[in-house]
């Protein structure tokens, strides 16, 4: 992968990420204050439906971008190759590139402290403040639910990839 196709997928993925989660954002406090077991309206109802989007924001943009420079990196290894470019196999190198990179994405960026302590969205935290807790809480805790984020993330992945690549 050229520098010039690294630092798009860099720079779009991030923005792309960074889009979708503020745009997404209040509809997923609403649905989880729906969810909530004390109520809707003792959750917060519609109040303070964006309080945590500059966290999302600049949360959202390091892990799409981790994402996207994965996927496209991955993609051109893997098509470099000869039997591995035919036209027929062109889906599961997408697959492989996809979960490849909700790999990376899922190590790049925790979720610890999601919707537990802030019931409107899953906040994310710098790796550096991840980090930082590791000393105090065990560097165990740094890779707890890494399992079932990415067995969450995975097949969607492997679906998606494949067809946006298909169609486009």
């Amino acid at each position: 992968m050229e520098r010039r196709e690294f630092v798009a997928s860099l720079v779009a993925g991030g923005c792309a990420g960074m889009c979708v989660d503020l745009t997404l954002f209040p509809l997923d406090t609403i649905k989880t204050r729906l969810q909530s077991q004390q109520g809707f309206y003792k959750a917060g109802g519609f109040r303070g439906i964006y309080a945590g989007v500059p966290s999302a924001a600049v949360g959202s943009f390091p892990n799409a971008a981790a994402f996207f420079v994965t996927y496209e990196c991955t993609k051109s290894l893997l098509g470099a190759g000869g039997a591995v470019a035919a036209p027929h196999v062109a889906p599961v190198t997408h697959m492989l590139a996809a979960s490849l990179g909700e790999i990376v994405a899922v190590l790049s960026v925790s979720h610890r402290g999601g919707q537990t302590k802030n019931p409107s969205f899953l906040i994310h935290h710098s790796v550096t403040c991840c980090w930082l807790h590791s000393r105090e809480e065990g560097v165990l805790r740094l890779v707890q639910g890494f399992g079932s984020i990415v067995l969450r993330e995975i097949p969607f992945s492997l679906v998606q990839f494949p067809l946006w690549e298909y169609l486009k």
